[in-house]
């Protein structure tokens, strides 16, 4: 059936309205020529209306969604069947059931809280190393240690035979660009490499005395804690072949700074420890060994005195040089003489001058 009529803009407008016969068929679109087909059935009908007012009732707004979570862990129902098998899904666990990191175990999922206790060990244990030939030098000497290590692309050529050891030993270690390893080594003097390692803890005396041999020369180091000073001197240690050091604390001479500065030296000396500066100088005396002092005022000239070839040279910090407890605990005193230009020389560099000559007289 066509309906005309005219419209408000004059122009004339055609309604097709489609008619069906008698079987039920649609009949064809005049201006198109399309359609006839049969019409849905009032079972498929109801069904597909059905369907939709089901899917409808299933839907529920985001903001519903969003604020109920399941609770099945916490309140003891059944979990649903979309929850159980849901891989979005957090559990949230009570702090009777966490774990720290050393118990955690493979198949647990979700986050797993670190036990504070456990990082502060683990931080007060490892330490630091930064510098191409310090971190080589580690390598070569104790590859064990290494934790954990960064290099720079530039680099890894060098350590190619490290790389590979990290790599069959699974040990974790990262190439990445030069402001990244400035994070992960705490300076920019890195040198394109750094190690995170187990630190090395100080000899006891008497453990060194049981295999020292008949020519050994120990230095120990008064208050002396600027790790490039420490870093001078392990390396000056290094050259001379002495490789025993006295100090306070023992993981001075593991720092950074004075690992780098030693340009591998480090590796080559041994921290010892006594229960006390003055008892452990006591323990060398007792065990045979000369104790030298030094002074920029008084003394033997370094030149005219004869060094024995066992012996504890002792050394303080510049400031202030050596407490008058260990002066005096002192069986010779040595003197470094020059132009008195300046109050004294540095404690690297005296260090340096004094094993020279006991290398020299005792090689």
């Amino acid at each position: 059936m066509n309906d005309e009529f005219k419209g408000k803009s004059g122009k004339v407008k055609v309604m097709y309205v489609r008619d069906e016969g008698e079987n039920g068929s649609r009949a064809p679109n005049p201006r198109t020529g399309k359609g006839g087909g049969r019409p849905a059935r009032q079972e498929d009908s109801r069904r597909s209306s059905g369907r939709r007012s089901e899917e409808g009732a299933s839907r529920k707004p985001r903001s519903d969604e969003g604020s109920r979570r399941p609770r099945s862990d916490e309140a003891g129902r059944k979990p649903r069947n979309d929850e159980s098998f849901s891989p979005w899904r957090t559990v949230s666990r009570p702090p009777s059931e966490r774990v720290s990191v050393e118990e955690k175990q493979p198949e647990q999922g979700g986050k797993v809280a670190i036990d504070p206790e456990v990082i502060r060990r683990q931080r007060q244990e490892e330490t630091r190393v930064y510098g191409e030939n310090a971190c080589q030098a580690l390598f070569q000497s104790r590859p064990e240690a290494i934790v954990r290590a960064w290099f720079v692309q530039s680099v890894t050529p060098r350590f190619r035979e490290a790389l590979r050891w990290l790599a069959a030993n699974r040990k974790a270690y990262h190439v990445v660009e030069d402001a990244e390893l400035a994070k992960a080594s705490g300076t920019e003097h890195h040198g394109g490499v750094c190690f995170i390692i187990k630190k090395r803890m100080g000899m006891a005396v008497s453990e060194w005395l049981s295999q020292a041999g008949e020519k050994d020369c120990v230095l120990a180091l008064e208050d002396v804690s600027n790790p490039h000073n420490l870093g001078g001197i392990m390396r000056s240690c290094a050259h001379f072949g002495v490789k025993g050091l006295l100090v306070n604390d023992a993981s001075l001479l593991e720092s950074g700074a004075a690992v780098r500065t030693a340009e591998g030296g480090a590796e080559h000396v041994q921290a010892i420890s006594g229960e006390s500066f003055a008892g452990g100088l006591e323990a060398f005396r007792k065990a045979g060994y000369t104790i030298v002092t030094t002074s920029s005022h008084e003394g033997t000239p370094l030149a005219k005195a004869e060094l024995p070839a066992k012996m504890v040279l002792v050394l303080g910090q510049e400031s202030e040089g050596l407490s008058d407890s260990a002066f005096q605990q002192g069986d010779i005193s040595l003197s470094i003489g020059g132009t008195g230009n300046v109050e004294s020389l540095n404690v690297s560099v005296a260090t340096g001058i004094l094993l020279a000559e006991w290398w020299r007289q005792n090689a």
